[in-house]
């Protein structure tokens, strides 16, 4: 079976992307919903978090405590590395089991740090890039998540840059502020028949 790995900076549009490839009959594995699965109340990850980072970043209610931990990596860049070795082995392996039993077309891996992890790329057949210019970006994550500029800022300076994503893509569905939901749609359209052979 055909594997996409779906990347794109933060605020690109991937969600939306990777919502109409399932709703045409694609098998989506969403490695940011399996990272927040392990590390909600009872996850599998909790444990291990608390062992490495201790309490403080264990919510009242046994989940992670995502801000705190975001605060902690930006302080400390060893701790995001800390956190990733926590994380992507786990990730890696249930995003395995799911593409076991995936039964569409083909299967998406959207994965926010495709570029970024290296390993990835071996997975996966073609590497598709929602592409977005940072000021949009930016407004974006803005407007939904109320987050910071600053802390914004911070999550795209881990994050690869524009050029290095482009320059690792196979496939690019452009997704500026001048691209309509109808637009992007076409796009991801075009894309999803080529993948399934039409």
């Amino acid at each position: 079976m055909l594997k996409i790995g779906l990347t794109g900076g933060i605020g690109s549009g991937k969600t939306q992307v990777a919502n109409f490839l399932a709703k045409w009959g694609a098998s989506v594995i969403d490695t940011d919903e399996i990272a927040r699965a392990l590390t909600a109340t009872g996850g599998q990850a909790i444990p291990l978090v608390q062992e490495r980072f201790g309490a403080s970043v264990i919510g009242a209610s046994g989940a992670m405590d995502r801000a705190a931990m975001r605060e902690a990596a930006f302080r400390d860049p060893s701790v995001r590395l800390q956190l990733e070795g926590i994380l992507h082995p786990l990730i890696t392996a249930q995003a395995q089991a799911l593409s076991d039993k995936a039964d569409g077309c083909y299967v998406v891996f959207v994965v926010p740090l495709l570029i970024e992890s290296g390993h990835w790329r071996d997975r996966v057949d073609r590497i598709c890039v929602v592409d977005c210019d940072p000021d949009t970006q930016i407004a974006r994550v803005q407007t939904r998540s109320g987050l910071t500029l600053d802390t914004i800022e911070r999550i795209m300076s881990v994050q690869a840059s524009r050029q290095q994503r482009l320059a690792a893509a196979d496939d690019v569905i452009h997704n500026g502020a001048q691209t309509t939901i109808s637009m992007l749609e076409q796009q991801a359209r075009h894309l999803h028949r080529q993948w399934c052979g039409q």
